[in-house]
């Protein structure tokens, strides 16, 4: 399997990464959780070096999980996990990257996930009460101490890591990039390339959108955060435009069997190809062999979007 570094630093990892969200187990529909533990097992024997969590997951559970799954064989990956929540009784209360709650929620992810140190650790999202000098130099102080080797951000516009970087450097942002959500492409991505920052995709696949499973029947469970038919602010699971989004994919499913493909690895192959990208995350999947898309396949692509009249957003603004 490729592999890339994050931006201008060492930490490199498979450009296939797991994510661990629906390893949560209340927020993504029914799961097997014995499962999800061996599918982690089996993405390490299949190659993929990078696994990507967060406490808020479950919360906590996903952590644990990951950690049960990874076993000795932690030392061989790249662990990400995402800190910024304030809580009480296991509920998340809110948006703290206070250096208080950054410090205390790193140590509790290092015993959660059974581990000295944690590879990546970044902010899950901007809390606009926080300065991030403040924010940036809990972190710095976490990796003075060998707490953390590398820190990032997740879900940050330009603005907010452009002041970031004025007291550190980031070595990521982690945000949705799919082949239906396109707004990265407009500021964030190209920035990330010039600052020499990585960028890692959540829900390469769509959030299920481009496995292939979904039918106009598809319907979701109450807490199912998909249920409310919006997706970190774009209408992709609502009615009419989720109905016409089916028919894009079907025809990107006809376009990856001509190249004996599967739509997944297809969508996959295409988030990739931006080459700002450090790593495409995907909920419970092992190694699939690698497609790498020509410009002419990808031309062929947009004009399937073209054709059923579904927008990318490009240029709308990012969920902040």
């Amino acid at each position: 399997m490729e592999h890339r570094n994050f931006g201008d630093t060492d930490l490199g990892c498979s450009v296939v990464g797991f994510g661990t969200w629906e390893m949560g187990g209340t927020q993504y529909g029914d799961i097997d959780l014995k499962a999800a533990v061996r599918a982690v097992e089996m993405a390490v024997d299949h190659g993929i070096t990078l696994f990507d969590t967060a406490e808020v997951y479950g919360p906590f559970t996903s952590e644990e999980l990951l950690a049960k799954g990874l076993g000795a064989r932690r030392k061989d990956v790249v662990v990400v996990t995402k800190v910024g929540f304030a809580y009480r009784d296991d509920d998340t209360r809110g948006r703290d990257a206070s250096p208080a709650n950054i410090t205390v929620h790193a140590e509790d992810c290092l015993r959660r996930l059974d581990t000295d140190y944690i590879d990546l650790l970044l902010i899950h999202w901007p809390d606009h009460k926080t300065p991030h000098d403040d924010t940036i130099g809990a972190l710095e102080a976490l990796k003075d101490a060998g707490k953390i080797r590398h820190y990032g951000v997740s879900n940050y516009d330009v603005p907010m890591m452009r002041e970031c970087e004025r007291h550190g450097h980031l070595t990521a942002n982690q945000v949705g990039y799919h082949l239906f959500d396109r707004r990265m492409e407009a500021h964030v991505l190209p920035f990330c390339g010039e600052a020499g920052i990585g960028f890692m995709s959540y829900g390469s696949l769509g959030f299920g959108l481009l496995t292939g499973a979904m039918t106009p029947e598809t319907t979701f469970v109450d807490w199912d955060w998909r249920s409310a038919g919006k997706a970190f602010g774009l209408p992709l699971f609502e009615g009419e435009r989720f109905r016409a989004e089916l028919l894009v994919v079907d025809k990107l499913k006809a376009f990856a069997a001509d190249h004996g493909k599967s739509v997944a690895q297809l969508a996959i192959a295409w988030v990739l190809g931006n080459p700002a990208l450090t790593v495409a995350l995907v909920g419970m999947r092992n190694e699939r062999e690698h497609w790498q898309l020509s410009d002419d396949d990808r031309r062929a692509i947009d004009r399937i979007f073209e054709e059923e009249d579904v927008p990318t957003y490009v240029g709308e603004p990012q969920a902040r």
